[in-house]
């Protein structure tokens, strides 16, 4: 079983959004995405951070979420900023059930099990560009943070991988509030998504304050998931 990441699928099997007039990277993702995925086995894991499909509601998204559960692996989905469908685990969950989608689950104020000795914590995160020093911003942080550390928490003592669609170092910026969370609870991990064509350059991958940094933006690593463990 090994465990892998990749963000921003920007499906869109239930809407007119073709997503090649954002550039080259882009033209045939769909069938990128299908070739990447064929890597993986039914036993291993994905998540997908964040920005998985288009659709504004979960009847707009089915098809997109019938093309996800067709593929190979468990995957693991959590909010982006593009998600609009978007709406209560529990309804999701539901909405899984009753058409018979079986391979996708949320993280959502939880965590999952990886092996014996780790954990996939995330949520969406927070970004720089969304910080303008109003309370509305400042509420909706203090929510992520209650959210990502309630996911930690639930890991116990669990080894700790986050999953983010916000990535909380970019360039010069980190998000102090995210990373010292991770600090707090030995997190070795942070995979994220959210960047694209020239903000790309800017990627943080590496080390920093003793967690490992990735990237996993599907048109930064060619709509193939990145293998993490």
């Amino acid at each position: 079983m090994s465990l892998y990441a990749i963000g921003d699928l920007h499906l869109s099997f239930g809407a007119d959004k073709p997503m090649d007039v954002f550039g080259p990277r882009w033209k045939n993702h769909v069938e990128k995405l299908r070739a990447g995925f064929s890597v993986l086995t039914d036993e291993d894991v994905c998540v997908l951070c964040g920005d998985t499909s288009w659709a504004l509601d979960l009847d707009g998204a089915l098809e997109d979420f019938k093309f996800i559960d067709a593929l190979p692996g468990r995957k693991i989905i959590l909010k982006g900023n593009h998600d609009y469908w978007w709406t209560s685990a529990a309804k999701m969950h539901a909405f899984f059930e009753k058409n018979s989608i079986s391979t996708i689950s949320i993280l959502h104020n939880n965590f999952y099990p990886y092996g014996e000795n780790a954990a996939i914590c995330g949520t969406k995160g927070w970004f720089y560009e969304e910080s303008r020093g109003t309370e509305h911003d400042k509420k909706l942080i203090a929510r992520e943070i209650l959210r990502l550390e309630a996911s930690l928490k639930a890991a116990g003592e669990r080894e700790k991988y986050v999953f983010l669609h916000y990535p909380p170092k970019y360039g010069g910026y980190v998000c102090r509030e995210i990373l010292d969370l991770f600090l707090r609870y030995g997190v070795k991990l942070c995979a994220s998504g959210h960047l694209h064509a020239d903000s790309l350059r800017l990627a943080f991958n590496g080390w920093y304050e003793n967690t490992r940094y990735l990237c996993v933006s599907g048109d930064g690593i060619d709509f193939c998931p990145c293998k993490i463990l």
